[in-house]
């Protein structure tokens, strides 16, 4: 693609988004002059409280609808306004827009609370910042508050499963932040602020870039995938202060650019997309000491050269994975086989879209979901539970610079 991985981000000083290597990749042109939106400049402040805007038809919703919320950047061109709220139909698969959450600036990446009740976003400028939302069943979304990541360009976060932290990582710093939950759902003062500082940076990359943090699914450990200096840290939460401790860590090759990692349902391995090296690798995962130990890098399908891997997603039953290629707008399947220790490459799938940034399955496992990054669109499989194959559920859904789909 002719694009050069080594020039990082270049930070803004005036609370807008940052420009960078993440979005040129992406292909969204300049920023407009508004950059930052209420709320999200004064991130340690709580932020105004906003309604979601109505959906504008009376349309009953199909049946069987459950709710998609849709991710963007609102601070480039052609971006959307917030958070897009939307249905889907669990057996066609179509999706319905019904509105938006307004307020929230680039929000580029979404999770919810494990009680439901909750929605949070990484808002991806360089005032780093997580925003809670309220979700309300009749669709007045109300935005609760923001609090500052400590760090440039936030571009993950997860709960924790007791559902009392917050994780966030922040790309622009390597840094990963720990913030408390109360009751409400709204994030209080952050307890902890972790860099990784070491090992050096990998070939090309100017500094760490934390990509990702997630707890394993025994509950133990807390996981940080940094993609500037090739590195997985694993680290210990105390449950009591909120705050990290460094156990081990893993370093992949140099030059990986390791940017994803999912836990097959087992908890006994993880898969790697390395976003620089066009790979995937398989990681034995030990809960009790919370090590990872990586085998031999895997193709993605998708030919010679790199074709930015976004990440992975395993099915409920561990059977099958998916990895969405940027690059080559393709989905790859792979048969997970030997009890999660192996990935057998399959084939792949066009995603009927431009720049796959962010594919997540259904609760149900039936549905897959791509937000395309450059077609400002989300794409909507069926995903066959006896081969895991792969059949378009009709015309794409048109969302504005969609980077995150998270159906629920």
């Amino acid at each position: 693609m002719g694009i050069s991985t080594g020039t990082g981000r270049n930070f803004r000083t005036d609370g807008a988004a940052p420009v960078g290597r993440r979005r040129f990749l992406g292909g969204l042109g300049a920023l407009t002059a508004g950059g930052a939106l209420a709320g999200c400049s004064q991130a340690e402040e709580s932020a105004p409280r906003a309604r979601s805007r109505a959906a504008t038809t009376a349309t009953a919703r199909p049946r069987k609808a459950r709710p998609l919320l849709i991710g963007t950047y609102t601070s480039v061109e052609g971006g959307g306004s917030g958070i897009a709220t939307a249905t889907y139909d669990e057996t066609s698969g179509k999706i319905s827009g019904t509105g938006l959450v307004e307020g929230v600036g680039d929000p580029s990446y979404l999770a919810v609370h494990p009680t439901g009740r909750t929605l949070y976003a990484a808002n991806e400028r360089d005032a780093g910042a997580v925003t809670a939302v309220r979700l309300d069943e009749g669709g007045a979304h109300e935005v609760l508050s923001s609090r500052s990541t400590g760090g440039p360009a936030p571009c993950h976060l997860s709960v924790h499963p007791s559902g009392r932290w917050l994780l966030s990582a922040n790309y622009g710093s390597g840094s990963v932040a720990v913030h408390p939950l109360a009751a409400s759902g709204a994030p209080g003062e952050r307890t902890d602020l972790v860099t990784h500082a070491d090992p050096p940076p990998g070939p090309g990359q100017q500094g760490p870039h934390a990509h990702q943090i997630v707890t394993s699914p025994d509950g133990g450990h807390v996981l940080a995938v940094d993609l500037g200096n090739d590195t997985v840290y694993t680290y210990r939460l105390d449950t009591n202060a909120g705050t990290l401790t460094e156990v081990s860590r893993t370093t992949l090759r140099p030059g990986a650019g390791p940017r994803h990692l999912t836990f097959h349902p087992s908890g006994r391995h993880a898969y790697v997309a390395n976003e620089l090296d066009n790979t995937v690798v398989v990681c034995a995962y030990d809960p009790r000491t919370g090590r990872l130990r990586p085998g031999a890098p895997q193709p993605t399908g998708t030919g010679s050269g790199t074709s930015y891997p976004a990440q992975l997603v395993v099915t409920g039953d561990g059977g099958y994975a998916y990895l969405a290629n940027r690059g080559h707008n393709s989905l790859t399947r792979y048969a997970v086989e030997a009890g999660g220790s192996r990935l057998r490459l399959l084939d792949t799938v066009p995603v009927g879209g431009d720049f796959p940034r962010h594919i997540a399955l259904s609760p149900s496992g039936g549905l897959l979901f791509a937000a395309n990054q450059r077609s400002s669109t989300v794409t909507v499989f069926h995903v066959d539970r006896r081969t895991g194959g792969l059949s378009s559920a009709g015309p794409a859904f048109e969302s504005p610079v969609a980077v995150c789909a998270l159906p629920l």
